[in-house]
């Protein structure tokens, strides 16, 4: 059982802090990559909550390799996100306030392949997004487009 598991054990699916890596995935044409979602069915940035003991770094890496089959060289900082905005519920009922460190790299190694959290892996170009995104990867993808090309961005 893992840390989440083992506090859900306890709590149920009230309100929980959790830390997590994203990471803005960006090939050599600038686009970027997202991940359709077995257990929310939209689409998302890849990454994942920490697990005890791991660097915010380990996380990010982690993540990506899990979800993705990516290795991931150099992360850069991109923003750090949290509050109201940042608040999901699952389709299970549990919710979760998330602190998302995002990261953006261009420094990416392997094969795409998936895994059980994956229908689908996919890169779009930035006037390209799904129409079904995770709110939360809605905030980030909105900032980081919004900030490349220096205007408001609506990415729904």
């Amino acid at each position: 059982m893992n840390y989440i598991q083992e506090l859900r054990s306890v709590v149920g699916t009230r309100p929980l802090i959790l830390t997590a890596a994203g990471v803005i995935l960006l090939d050599a044409e600038g686009r970027i990559l997202l991940q359709h979602r077995t257990d929310t069915n939209d689409w998302g940035l890849p990454g994942g909550f920490m697990e005890i003991g791991e660097t915010i770094e380990d996380t990010a890496r982690r993540e990506i390799f899990e979800e993705t089959g990516l290795t991931v060289g150099e992360l850069k900082l991109f923003h750090i996100f949290s509050g109201d905005q940042m608040y999901y519920e699952y389709p299970n009922g549990d919710q979760v306030y998330n602190v998302i460190i995002c990261y953006y790299s261009s420094d990416i190694a392997g094969e795409i392949r998936l895994d059980e959290e994956s229908k689908e892996l996919r890169y779009f170009d930035i006037q390209s997004f799904p129409e079904n995104i995770m709110k939360t990867s809605k905030v980030m993808l909105g900032k980081y487009v919004s900030e490349k090309t220096n205007s408001e961005a609506d990415v729904l």
